[in-house]
This record gives C-alpha cells, sequence and structure tokens, in this order.
C-alpha cells in the first residue's frame, strides 16, 4: 500500500510578503533528488506523491519507461526521468512524483521515479536564469539558491518526448 502526500499540505504555508509585485514574480516548486542532485517542477503540475509500489513492465517501450502502475483505476505510466534526461544512475527511485493528467495536451496519466522529495518551495523568479545551453529541451532554467544550482525541468516538455 502507498503512502500519499498531497501536495497541496506542503504547499499551504506561503511566505508572507508584503510587496504585491514579488509575490506575482513568485512561484512555488517542488525539489527532489535524481542521482544526487537537485531538481524542481512547477507545483502546479504535480497532483500527489506516492511511495514506488510495483510496476508492470510494458514490451517495446521507450527505454525510459520503467513501467505502469495502476492508481485509483487508472492506467499510469511511469517515467525514469534519469534516464530521459541522462543523469547518472546513482541513488534507489523511492517515491513517485504523479502528475496531473488535465495539464498535459493528451491527458496521458505519468508519474516520475524520483530518489527523493525535499520540500515545496516559493522561488522568486529574479532567482530563476536561463538555461546555459542550446538544447534545453526540458529545462525551463536553473534557480540559483544561496548553496546550490537546482536545474527546473517542465514534465510538459519531456512528455512530448513519450
Amino acid at each position: 500500500m502507498s503512502q500519499e502526500q498531497p501536495v497541496a499540505a506542503g504547499a499551504s504555508n506561503p511566505a508572507a510578503t508584503d510587496d504585491g509585485d514579488a509575490t506575482a514574480r513568485q512561484m512555488q516548486v517542488l525539489e527532489f533528488e535524481l542521482g544526487g542532485e537537485t531538481y524542481c517542477v512547477d507545483i502546479d503540475y504535480v497532483s500527489e506523491i506516492v511511495d514506488r509500489g510495483s510496476l508492470t513492465s510494458v514490451p517495446n517501450a521507450p527505454e525510459f519507461v520503467e513501467g505502469v502502475m495502476d492508481l485509483r483505476g487508472r492506467t499510469t505510466s511511469i517515467v525514469n526521468p534519469k534516464t530521459l534526461l541522462n543523469v547518472d544512475d546513482t541513488g534507489e527511485a523511492n517515491r513517485i512524483v504523479i502528475f496531473d493528467a488535465k495539464r498535459f495536451e493528451d491527458e496521458a496519466a505519468i508519474g516520475w521515479l524520483v530518489d527523493e522529495v525535499d520540500q515545496v518551495l516559493r522561488v522568486s523568479m529574479d532567482d530563476v536564469e536561463d538555461p546555459p545551453m542550446e538544447r534545453s529541451d526540458f529545462i525551463e532554467g536553473i534557480v540559483r539558491r544561496e548553496d546550490e544550482l537546482v536545474v527546473w525541468i517542465s514534465p510538459t516538455k519531456t512528455d512530448s518526448a513519450t
């Protein structure tokens, strides 16, 4: 049985600010770990987070599709973003970030295997830099934080690869 984490619970404590413009230039992201590095996605795409359960393999599926699982009566494709993004395959993928199917053109039910889910964080758009390379198909930007850089990924762009 999987333990579920409603995302809204983590997102309910936004940082208070007196400046309306500063709030408008902020958004919330879900940070997670892949192969020892920190990545994030816009929280608006996330519907829930579940523990990794058993997956059913799909013959002839693309290399980055780990399999499918039944999530509340809906067949959900589980993608390994490490393979899709060419990230070192270190660390064990223990959690699955389930995306809101309504946010995708084809309303596909998709989840990403991640090593660990860290936190929901409010990010100022002033701290987001453009991707460093021309070939940034999946990367929305780089979030600069005091102690690290976080790669911001677009789940809808990775969906087009599936």
